[in-house]
């Protein structure tokens, strides 16, 4: 098989040298990609049925993309928010404390601080995407309310300790929590930047 391609390429650059068989393919190529994307644009719109028409050829036409639409602006929150932990639970009892209550603190810290972010989202100070991390949550309301950097950032911290540092978690800590989470809410509706 070897052969028999040596001997059709020696025959064929008899006859057209590489230099030029080279640019032929590229131009064939190119006609050939050029076809394959203004393909449905050049195909009449309409064939005949019955009767035998001449069909009307269109030039293939530059295809307009169009830009995606900007995302909308979230509103802002009213001047003065009222900031409630967002799970209550039927007997009006916090789902934090519930669960601090059953001596699952790390769980009540978790709940705790996901009270806090949604406060922060109901502010329009953040607006947490799936993925985000506590600590980038942290470091945007930073930068969009720098009174909240200091014990938000205890209260991710101390999350963070828990939850990836593998700390055992008990009252004193759930404790502390409340009263980080406590201050950033108070700190939110004081209004101060």
């Amino acid at each position: 098989m070897t052969r028999v391609w040596d001997e059709f390429a020696a025959a064929v650059f008899d006859v057209v040298p590489p230099s030029l068989l080279l640019f032929l393919l590229l131009v064939a190529a190119g006609i050939t990609g050029a076809l394959w994307y203004w393909y449905p644009a050049w195909v009449p719109r309409r064939m005949p049925r019955w009767r035998l028409r001449r069909p009307r050829w269109r030039l293939p036409r530059w295809r307009r993309r169009k830009k995606a639409p900007k995302p909308a602006r979230p509103a802002k929150a009213a001047v003065d928010p009222e900031f409630r932990p967002s799970v209550v639970l039927a007997d009006g009892t916090l789902l934090a404390d519930r669960l601090a209550a059953e001596g699952r603190y790390a769980e009540a810290i978790r709940q705790r601080l996901r009270d806090v972010v949604g406060d922060l989202t109901a502010a329009g100070v953040v607006s947490p995407l799936p993925g985000t991390t506590a600590a980038e949550v942290a470091a945007t309301a930073a930068a969009q309310r720098p009174s909240v950097a200091a014990p938000l950032g205890g209260a991710t911290e101390l999350f963070s300790d828990i939850w990836y540092g593998d700390r055992p978690a008990h009252r004193a800590l759930d404790d502390h929590m409340r009263a980080l989470t406590g201050e950033v809410r108070a700190r939110m509706k004081s209004g101060t930047p």
